[in-house]
């Protein structure tokens, strides 16, 4: 209701008085300008600016980090942001997949990915142009990818890898890491080794790109944790070594350390790319902790309403004891390969 001079008078208790602005953009800005221009904001853009907050003071030495790495993040070329969070103190326990752990060994040990195509071409070839070949039109996705199982190349999304690299991680798993282990061990120490093999075999062998994850978390004392690591060629190559010698793994027993790390955690953040099971072992840790994560960043591009784990949300995860009540959360929806970076670089720059 107006009074006689205009003013409004609604009692309002959900409503603040902090109107949107709109984000600045100018040539040379850093990435923690523009994460500030992004609080500006409004939708994901405002999501983002409160996930860097978040993940800076995460990064405080009082915070114990676990980080939770899901999808395709190594193949995509976001290795080195997570391999560097480790050689930097910001990461106290990775859990991640077989699959990442592989490509990562890949890389570290001589092999590489490759830009490619997500569809096929419906233009010819610098090669077809130079022989004069017909123009290709049409291709199906399906003759895609045919024709690349045809050249033994491997495709994920927009990313090629060749088969061979497949074979020379087998090779390396077979003559760097498992004999090193003939016994029964736990799935984190079969990967501390992979990290030590990695690392020797980069530095023994010149290799020119970064040893990578396994090698600086074995460096650095990290724990990685792959509780699925049977769902992924480096599980497929153990469990063929385990057939032949007297190497198995333990899984149940990686959780007892785990579990201790969080249990002695004054203050704990939970960092999630993506779902899965990475996510879910990382949330479910505080389950038998006598309290939950003080801090959590989730980036996913999986919606919640099918009721998945994967597309859950942190406060959801509150409603189960994984997150303390008063703890300051936040899931940003993108491409974790976009805002992975962007939420890094600009935490790390308001810290250093």
């Amino acid at each position: 209701m107006n009074d006689d001079h205009g003013e409004h008078h609604v009692h309002r208790e959900e409503f603040h008085h902090d109107p949107i602005a709109h984000a600045e953009v100018r040539a040379g800005m850093t990435v923690g300008e523009l994460a500030d221009e992004y609080g500006a904001a409004g939708v994901g853009a405002a999501n983002l600016h409160k996930a860097v907050d978040i993940y800076a003071d995460m990064l405080s030495d009082d915070v114990t980090n676990f980080f939770g790495l899901a999808g395709a993040m190594v193949p995509t070329g976001m290795r080195k942001i997570v391999a560097d969070l480790i050689r930097d103190g910001h990461i106290d326990a990775l859990v991640t997949t077989g699959a990442n752990l592989t490509h990562d060994a890949i890389e570290g040990i001589g092999g590489k990915h490759h830009h490619g195509r997500a569809r096929p071409s419906c233009s010819h070839s610098q090669n077809s142009r130079e022989h004069g070949r017909d123009e290709q039109h049409g291709k199906s996705m399906r003759e895609h990818d045919e024709q690349l199982r045809d050249e033994e190349v491997d495709r994920i999304y927009n990313v090629y890898l060749p088969q061979e690299h497949f074979a020379l991680f087998e090779s390396h798993l077979r003559s760097e890491v498992f004999p090193t282990i003939e016994e029964t061990v736990t799935i984190q120490r079969m990967v501390e080794e992979l990290g030590r093999a990695n690392s020797d075999v980069n530095e023994r062998e010149g290799i020119e790109e970064d040893a990578g994850i396994a090698a600086a978390a074995y460096e650095n004392d990290v724990p990685i944790y792959c509780p699925a690591v049977q769902d992924s060629v480096l599980g497929l190559q153990a469990w063929m070594y385990s057939q032949t010698s007297d190497f198995q793994l333990d899984a149940l027993k990686d959780m007892t350390h785990l579990t201790d790390l969080a249990f002695e955690a004054e203050t704990s953040g939970a960092m999630v790319v993506g779902g899965g099971v990475p996510k879910n072992y990382v949330l479910q840790t505080m389950l038998v902790s006598p309290k939950a994560y003080d801090y959590a960043v989730q980036l996913t591009m999986d919606p919640p309403q099918t009721g998945g784990l994967s597309g859950a949300t942190l406060d959801e995860a509150r409603s189960w004891g994984k997150l303390e009540k008063a703890a300051r959360n936040v899931s940003v929806y993108a491409d974790a390969t976009i805002t992975l970076p962007l939420v890094v670089a600009a935490a790390r720059e308001r810290i250093e």
